[in-house]
């Protein structure tokens, strides 16, 4: 877990048991999951100990949360060095099909004129289709 623990300590987190259980967890996700799907993964997970896990990463800018439509938050890791600005946002792709969200970090998102005056504090652009293992 040394690898886990790094990871924690460079984003000024505390590496307790459940932080590197949730980290190595997250490490292993090729796809954005939701804290249910989270908590499935551990046989007695509590509830409010997960959650307080994942609030901290987010407050540390470790994770970021996906608004893909589905009406559940889902959770992926933020790459290193990644602050959560604007300019850093990247796209997401929603499968139709298995309902997995995937992270697409190498897909640019256009350029797009907010009018003047207004303040970008966020972007969420959900790409929708199948993905590679269902189409």
């Amino acid at each position: 877990m040394k690898n886990e623990e790094n990871i924690l300590q460079q984003r000024n987190i505390k590496p307790t048991a459940m932080r590197l259980l949730v980290i190595e967890k997250l490490l292993k996700q090729q796809y954005a999951i939701s804290h249910k799907e989270l908590a499935e993964q551990f046989e007695n997970a509590d509830n409010v100990t997960l959650f307080r896990t994942l609030k901290t990463f987010l407050e540390h800018k470790l994770i970021h949360t996906i608004d893909d439509g589905t009406g559940v938050v889902k959770y992926a890791l933020c790459q290193s060095g990644c602050s959560c600005n604007p300019s850093e946002q990247h796209t997401h792709f929603h499968c139709s099909h298995c309902k997995r969200t995937f992270c697409l970090t190498d897909a640019e998102i256009p350029k797009i004129n907010i009018p003047q005056n207004f303040k970008l504090e966020g972007i969420n652009l959900v790409l929708k289709g199948r993905c590679d293992r269902c189409n």
